[in-house]
């Protein structure tokens, strides 16, 4: 992992207008995650919008489905489009052991 000399830099947030500071460390954490932007918004405006996207509860919307392998009923977080397998979370799970031995 390299490791550069980074010095903290002021930024201004998108949203709010307001100047944030990007540390050290955060750049270090964006090279280290293999992130290529700055970020654009201050911490509190990204936890607002993280907020916003989840939902004021903090709980996903869950949908009935029946698994396409054993058939048994089960719940997942996305709403199924009919043209693809939907497996319970057992079959999820071996489809996935599956395909990661073939490798």
């Amino acid at each position: 992992m390299i490791r550069l000399a980074f010095e903290d830099k002021v930024l201004n947030c998108r949203d709010c207008g307001q100047d944030f500071v990007f540390t050290a460390g955060e750049q270090q954490f964006y090279v280290d995650r293999g992130f290529q932007n700055e970020p654009s918004r201050c911490p509190d405006c990204r936890r607002a919008r993280k907020a916003a996207r989840v939902g004021t509860s903090g709980t996903r919307e869950m949908f009935e489905v029946t698994c396409s392998a054993c058939g048994k009923p089960a719940m997942v977080p996305f709403q199924p489009s009919g043209d693809r397998p939907v497996y319970c979370s057992e079959c999820f799970a071996a489809q996935r052991a599956e395909s990661h031995s073939r490798y």
